[in-house]
């Protein structure tokens, strides 16, 4: 991966739990805990992120979660609360007013599974599943949380294609209300205060490519928002970014071509059908 122009991601290192609350554990300690990947083996070719919300799913999680509440929607009071940069816990209130409303784990694990997937992202899916293991290693990286991920995956019957799955970790406790804590704290302006999702692209690669011995060959990107504009501006000029196209991501990148030529290296493939990542991936791989 090419250094970034920007360097609004770094994160000064700090000891585990340094400004987390009291009896949990860094976040930063957990990303490297989840990427000391001993069970991934270390001759995979390529490494390629996705995004979850609109793009491997056609829909935003968080939103499709209010079709529990009374009435599908949420009370003004508590839409009232939400502060911009501070989304994830406008939405750990939401899930507490849902559980005391008597919405349960069954309710909001049905509600995931009937989320219809992007356009042709199942067939990439399968594309990924049926390529031989050496091909690629291949990491969710989302701003939704691990519960809704997780619930999705398992019932698309994808959730082994995944050798990472990074997320705000989210559980129910003892009452039957989910749980969900922000995945970590940075210093990104650009990014929500609990996701900066190019310190963990980063520190992911980083830490990987020590285990390994070696550099992947590629790395691609694959996804839909704004948060997802940041981690692909650390992609080099052999790696591929995967914006869906006409979102949030897609102008980013074409805005920063425009007003800063060269800022941005990555190739740019934008897609409308994830079937369109399947074809320009075949070529990679064949090369």
């Amino acid at each position: 991966m090419g250094d970034s122009v920007f360097t609004c991601c770094y994160v000064p290192p700090h000891p585990p739990g340094e400004g987390d609350p009291p009896g949990s554990r860094s976040r930063r300690a957990e990303i490297t805990m989840a990427s000391n990947s001993t069970n991934i083996s270390s001759d995979k070719r390529f490494l390629i992120f996705f995004d979850f919300d609109e793009t491997i799913v056609d829909e935003t999680s968080d939103d499709m979660v209010v079709q529990a509440a009374p009435g599908q929607h949420l009370p003004d009071w508590l839409k009232d609360t939400y502060q911009p940069g501070r989304y994830n816990e406008y939405m750990q209130r939401v899930l507490a007013y849902l559980a005391e409303q008597g919405v349960t784990e069954s309710d909001i694990r049905s509600i995931m599974e009937k989320i219809p997937a992007s356009p042709g992202m199942l067939t990439l899916l399968q594309f990924l599943r049926t390529r031989p293991p050496q091909d690629f290693e291949v990491v969710l990286l989302s701003d939704a949380n691990t519960f809704f991920i997780e619930s999705w995956l398992r019932r698309a019957g994808a959730r082994q294609i995944f050798h990472r799955v990074f997320s705000n970790p989210a559980t129910f406790n003892k009452d039957g209300r989910l749980v969900m804590r922000p995945f970590h704290s940075h210093d990104c302006a650009r990014c929500p205060n609990n996701m900066c999702k190019q310190v963990v692209v980063r520190d992911y690669v980083a830490r990987r490519t020590q285990e390994r011995g070696r550099q992947y060959q590629r790395i691609f990107y694959v996804g839909d928002g704004a948060n997802d504009f940041c981690p692909a501006l650390a992609l080099g000029p052999r790696d591929v970014a995967f914006p869906r196209r006409d979102f949030p991501m897609h102008r980013l990148i074409t805005e920063t071509h425009e007003a800063m030529p060269g800022d941005f290296k990555a190739v740019t493939v934008p897609w409308a059908s994830a079937e369109e990542v399947v074809q320009r991936l075949r070529r990679l791989v064949a090369e």
